[in-house]
Order: structure tokens, then sequence, then C-alpha cells
């Protein structure tokens, strides 16, 4: 165990937590990681890395590591899809080698294997990481607080800094009163990891729609695959109960999918649980002594699969401020604040047009997502790339309102 006042208590040793305790450990920094799990849970999140999140890793010094223990490049995306036949869908594929020129593509790898990774990376560069925490209690101020019960002892710390990395229900959150702003919940959207399915190509992902369903396929190690649905309140009930893994496969008996019938031959080695996706905000995730990072400062709407590349760019600019910065203050975590802010206004407005193009049925929303398919091929201004390149390197007119409505009228 370290000394009561450490550099940095980390609430929360996932993804975020284990990435950031990784990078100030190396940098020399007295870091403790505060962990309530003592076995990192399969869930139905945060495999998917986009092009600019790769990025990210990449310049955290942190990429390598995925690779070693399992990530998958995807070269392609190919929009199998109700619009078109499977023959002209592959026509369509974009290939996110040509996107970023540093880095081959987008990355697949499981959730829990990320977050065993970057705690084990975390211990090794000197971080102390406890797990099967309880009781966590947090004070703001210059000088804040962590009280916590490990194996029935009752611990209290004093760092310079407490970072809040637990994730969309975050307990520091709530316990300091930080507002979280939301969208309406608009549809449904759950996953479940699937085994045997060798025939799926490795390097290839398909996102598509028919009829009432819109789903993902990633590949993942091995002869797997992670499925997605999302869906209508009002069709909940077709993926309840206790076959719904079953149901799920049924559902991917799609005309659109080529592979229909290889995923259906799978063995489902999860349970399928489904959540309402829309955006959860903090304006300012930081006060006096506290600075959120991750899904606990506030997560994207999962359609557009975000969520590890904003945690790595949280990581990378809020550890630059603490690595550089000796004495802190609340101003130094400004810089965070105000990119953060813009950043995710702008994966909003990204993520709202994707729903409405994805999980809008019928008739209308089919034209209207071939029409905005095609004037994206013709390179029409849109806000669509930012979840793939990152949100800052289009203009700011991608995201006007007048830009999306031209981009959608008929």
């Amino acid at each position: 165990m370290a000394g009561l006042s450490p550099d940095v208590v980390i609430v929360g040793g996932g993804i975020a937590g284990g990435t950031m305790a990784t990078i100030l450990a190396r940098n020399g920094l007295e870091v403790v990681v505060l962990e309530r799990e003592t076995i990192y849970p399969d869930r139905v999140r945060g495999e998917w890395i986009a092009p600019w999140g790769v990025v990210e890793f990449k310049r955290l010094g942190l990429i390598d590591l995925l690779y070693e223990n399992g990530a998958i490049d995807v070269q392609r995306n190919v929009p199998y899809d109700e619009n078109w036949s499977p023959e002209v869908a592959e026509q369509r594929a974009l290939d996110f080698r040509n996107l970023l020129p540093e880095i081959p593509g987008a990355i697949c790898i499981g959730h829990p294997t990320m977050c065993n990774v970057f705690s084990a990376s975390a211990k090794e560069s000197g971080a102390h990481v406890l797990t099967g925490i309880k009781k966590i209690e947090v004070t703001a101020g210059s000088g804040p607080t962590v009280a916590f019960s490990s194996n029935g002892q009752t611990v209290q710390l004093r760092p310079r800094v407490v970072i809040g990395a637990d994730g969309r229900n975050s307990a520091v959150r709530k316990q300091l009163g930080f507002p979280v702003l939301a969208d309406e919940p608009h549809n449904l959207l759950g996953g479940m990891l699937v085994a045997n399915v060798p025939d799926w190509p490795r390097q290839v992902q398909a996102i598509g729609t028919e009829d009432r369903f819109h789903y993902f396929v990633f590949p993942q190690g091995k002869d797997m695959v992670r499925l997605y649905a999302c869906y209508d309140f009002a069709d909940r009930a077709k993926f309840a109960g206790p076959d719904r893994e079953a149901r799920l496969l049924q559902a991917f008996r799609l005309n659109c999918l080529p592979y229909s019938e290889a995923i259906l031959g799978g063995l489902p080695v999860s349970t399928f649980n489904s959540y309402s996706n829309e955006d959860h905000w903090v304006d300012d995730p930081t006060t006096t002594g506290i600075v959120l990072i991750g899904d606990a400062a506030g997560h994207n709407d999962p359609i557009t699969g975000q969520g590890l590349s904003i945690a790595a760019r949280d990581v990378r600019i809020v550890s630059d401020i603490l690595i550089s910065t000796k004495n802190l203050d609340r101003v130094d975590f400004l810089p965070y604040v105000e990119e953060r802010r813009e950043r995710m206004r702008r994966l909003r407005i990204t993520g709202r047009l994707a729903t409405k193009l994805r999980v809008e049925f019928g008739d209308e929303a089919r034209h209207r997502r071939a029409r905005v398919s095609q004037r994206s091929m013709q390179r029409q201004l849109s806000p669509l790339p930012a979840t793939l390149i990152g949100p800052e390197r289009l203009p700011a007119e991608a995201y006007l309102p007048e830009t999306i409505e031209k981009l959608i009228a008929p």
C-alpha cells in the first residue's frame, strides 16, 4: 500500500482508470487505484476503438499492449443494408486504412481483456491497484480526501487530486453533485458475444438496417463476434425473456447480410442485455481537487461507438496536465474542460444524426438513409466522419443545422 498522501487517487480501475494510472505511474507519480470489482465482468460496451481513438492510444504509448493481447485491426466497414444487395454493399465498403495515415484502421478487443491489460500495466508501472474496495467516500477541496473500506478496514487518503473514472453510474459524480445533462432516450441497444463463427472475415465489420432492426457485427478473437442490436422501445418484447439470446441470433436472419447463416450457427457465450441509448454529459467535469474522465464525465450515445476513443483523449489531456503541473489548481484543468466540452458537443450532434439515419424505420427512413449514404460517398459536407477521424478534424460548418438539413433533404 502507498502512503496516505499519494499524488493521485483514481476511483475506478476499468479502462479509463487503468490507462490513466499506467501513464501517471510511468512518469513518476505516486498513484492509488480503487476498484470495486475483483474480476472484470463482460459488459456490453467498450470493444471498438475508432481510428481517431487508435491514434490516441498510440500517442499514449499503449497501442502495442493492445496488439499483444489480441487486438484485431478492422480494415473495412461493409454497409450490408436493405437498400442494396450484398454485392453492392461490398462495392460501397469504407476502407479505414485510407483515413488516418499513422494507423492501420479501427481496433476490436474485448472489454474485460482491456480492463485486465491496463490494470496489469498500471501495477507494472508502479501504481498501487486495490480491488474489492467498498464504501468509497470522496470530498472535494484544495486537500481532497478519499475514504474507503478494504478487507474490513477503513482507510483515508489525502492526495493532491482525485480522478473519478468510475463509469456511467459514477459514485464520485453523484457524491459531489455534478449536474448531468441528458437527451431523451430514443431506442434500445444491446449486445452479446457469440462463438463458433469462423467464417466471419476477421478484418471486416458490418453495420446496417433491415426492416425494424439495426445491427452491428464486430470481429473478436478466435472464432468470436460481438453482435449488437438497436431497436425501438415498441419492439422490446422481441428481445426479452429467458430465451432472448436465441431470439437475438434469429434476428440476424437478414436478407441483406451474406454471413447470416454463419451467425445463426454461432453459440452465445454471454447474456444479451440492452439499455436505452442517448447522450449524457457534464458541462464542467472538474471541481476543486477533483477531475472526472471517461464515462464518469459523461458519455456519447453508444450508437457511434466513441467511448474508448473519448476515454483515451481524456487520459492524454489530463495526464499531460498532471505530469507538467506541480501546484495544481482547478484553473489548470481549463484546457481539458474546454476541449472536452466542444468535443462532446460535436459528437452529440453526430450521434443524433446517426440515430435518425439508422434507427428510424419505414420507407421514408430507408430512402433518407440511402440519400445520405450517396451524398457522403460524393463527399458532401457532413458531421458523420467525426466518429472515425475525430470531431476536431472537421470544420465547424459540418455541425451546423443547415448542413445537416441539406444532407438529409429529399
